[in-house]
């Protein structure tokens, strides 16, 4: 009986203070004022993501050297399944000839020239 009296008191003081607590948080959040969303940043940032958009839709759908070195182009999706659907017609000839560009691609790239040593 002695144990139920102690433990009233503390739930009393633990409401007590959770409310406390609550106050403080809400008197907290009144007093900082967010800042809103700059616009002058989401406008930059809106303008970025266009950009990016742009150059995305023009690798997509406009032909371009990769590396006109090793003769790799950047074709539209459309325009390359009818080149490899016209290549595809001759099987072995097709074959052939992606073996070959396979190996020119895939060929290492030339060594860089070489630095003249200053102290020779």
């Amino acid at each position: 009986m002695n144990n139920e009296r102690t433990v009233w008191p503390v739930g009393v003081v633990f409401l007590v203070a959770c409310f406390l607590f609550a106050v403080i948080i809400a008197a907290v959040k009144d007093s900082t004022p967010v800042p809103a969303i700059d616009a002058d940043r989401a406008a930059v940032r809106a303008k970025a993501l266009a950009e990016i958009r742009a150059a995305e839709t023009k690798t997509l759908n406009q032909p371009g050297w990769i590396d006109e070195n090793r003769d790799l182009v950047r074709l539209p999706i459309d325009v390359a399944m009818q080149i490899t659907e016209r290549e595809w017609q001759n099987p072995a000839a097709a074959r052939s000839n992606l073996m070959a560009r396979v190996v020119k691609a895939a060929a290492p790239a030339p060594p860089a020239p070489a630095k003249p040593n200053p102290f020779e």
